[in-house]
Order: structure tokens, then C-alpha cells, then sequence
């Protein structure tokens, strides 16, 4: 989807704190040859309002609808809306970029669907580091791959593993592990909290063979992202320590930057990183 001389067409799913941010920044005209055309939400009503001041307000759409008139369609929905916005932009060939990474864990029939209607899966590296490096020693052999998260108790609220399991973090002193599993079992976990560890998966050795471990810690105030990779082309450890959202303390500012630095891929003249 390379094509320097023509404007790309960018649609987003979902106006929450990372939605938002890349909204603003693309329509401030700071990513060249790219525009914001369309934008979904669940209030259409809220998110006109929302979009209202921009320099070219973009269309409000179903879900479905982005992927009719957008080039590239980024997802920053809960999770239970993804299935609608991924599926729609790969039947029409499009960009598809996923916030909700883990979601796509069970949906890796995308992938090959993608393939026979030249759709393409781009996944950002969002709240962690060094997913080239990890790509470049997937080249070779990983014997083994790790993520360790740990995040202010607020930022693990309401995740499923905690409500199924009866994990209270209410009052919490000391840091205390509430998961460790396999990389698909966290994502299910905490599909709102841990779309790291998918794209560490996928970046590597997969999901059911990359180790996890989720830390509520109260003696921190960041995001904190620990991997730790072993290879034949060498040995990796890699530590993130991000800055919440002030909107959305489950997810860190970085990611929004994360988007938009991939977008910036498809029409910058130089790239740097594999």
C-alpha cells in the first residue's frame, strides 16, 4: 500500500484515549500524505461532537462502514467489537492495524483470509520495546521468550482473571503475582491490560509457547514491561517502564505515539528499524 504520491484515506475505530489522540494528530496535518476520513464510535451522536472542532472533521460510520472508504483502518474498540472492524476491512483489502491484539489471537483465520484478499495485519508495537529486535532473532531460533507486567493495581481493575478468580487488589501493600501462564491464556485474562503480550507472541515464537507473568505492583506508578529473549543470534532482556494514560490508566501514553509512528511508516520517504 505504498503510494508516495497519493493521499492515504485513514479511518479509526473507537474515540477513547488513544482513538483521540492519533484523531488530533493526523488531523493537524503532522503525518504527510495521510487524512482522517471517517471515525466509528458507539454514541455517533457524542463522537460528532467530539470531532467537531477539527480542521476537516472526518465521517461518523458503523464499525463496518470504515473499511468501505478508508485505506487504513486502526481498532482501538473493546475488544468485543473487534471481530466487527477487523472483519470488514479484510474482506475490502485493506490496512488493518489492531489495538486489541489479543483479540486476534482467536481470530487467526484473519490471516489467512488476508492473504487471498490482499488485506494487511499491521500491529504496532504499542506499550513495548524492541519488537525488531525480537522479529530479527525470530529469523533464527527462539528457545525461549518472557514478558513480565507489572502495573499500579488500578491499571489491572476489573479484568476478568481477577473477577473469575476472586482477586481483590483493594488495600494492597506489596507487590503480588495474579498471573503466570502462556501469552493466549493472559490475553483472555486481561484483554485490556496485556495486548503486550500478544504482540510479543507474534512477533516471536507464538502464543502458546511465550511465558507471562502479570504483577499488580502499588510501589510503582508506571507501566512496567520486562521481556526477556533467548536465541541462537543471541540473548535479549528489555525493560519499558510507560507513563499511564491520563484517561485510561490500563493502557500508557507511549501506545497512541506507537500508532503513529506505524502509520508514519506507510508514506515517510525514510524508515529506520526493521
Amino acid at each position: 500500500m505504498s503510494r508516495a504520491s497519493q493521499e492515504l484515506s485513514l479511518g479509526i475505530a473507537g474515540l477513547g484515549a488513544i482513538g483521540m489522540r492519533v484523531a488530533r494528530h493526523v488531523d493537524a496535518g503532522r503525518i504527510a500524505g495521510l487524512r482522517l476520513y471517517a471515525v466509528s464510535a458507539r454514541d455517533h451522536n457524542r463522537a460528532r461532537d467530539r470531532v467537531a472542532g477539527f480542521a476537516a472533521p472526518p465521517d461518523v460510520v458503523d464499525p463496518g462502514g470504515l473499511a468501505r472508504s478508508c485505506d487504513i483502518v486502526v481498532e482501538c474498540t473493546p475488544a468485543a467489537i473487534f471481530r466487527a472492524v477487523a472483519e470488514s476491512a479484510i474482506e475490502q483489502g485493506r490496512c488493518f492495524m489492531p489495538l486489541s491484539v489479543g483479540a486476534l489471537l482467536d481470530h487467526m483465520a484473519l490471516v489467512d483470509r488476508a492473504r487471498q484478499t490482499g488485506a494487511r495485519i499491521v500491529v504496532p508495537t504499542g506499550a513495548l520495546i524492541g519488537l525488531d529486535t525480537v522479529r530479527a532473532m525470530a529469523v533464527g531460533t527462539i528457545h525461549s521468550a518472557r514478558l513480565e507486567t507489572r502495573k499500579p493495581p488500578g491499571g489491572l481493575a476489573g479484568a476478568p482473571h481477577l473477577v473469575e478468580n476472586g482477586i481483590s487488589l483493594d488495600g494492597l501493600k506489596d507487590p503480588v503475582r495474579v498471573f503466570q501462564g502462556t501469552a493466549r491464556e493472559a490475553a483472555r485474562g486481561f484483554p485490556a491490560n496485556v495486548n503486550v503480550a500478544a504482540a510479543l507472541a507474534l512477533a516471536g515464537i507464538g502464543p502458546d509457547r511465550t511465558d507471562v507473568e502479570v504483577w499488580a505492583d502499588p510501589t510503582i506508578d508506571r507501566n512496567r514491561q520486562s521481556v526477556t529473549i533467548v536465541s541462537d543470534s543471541g540473548e535479549a532482556t528489555m525493560v519499558m517502564n510507560n507513563v499511564p494514560s491520563d484517561e485510561n490508566p490500563r493502557t500508557g501514553r507511549i501506545v497512541a505515539n506507537s500508532v503513529l509512528a506505524a502509520l508514519d511508516r506507510f508514506t515517510a520517504p525514510l524508515v529506520a528499524g526493521s
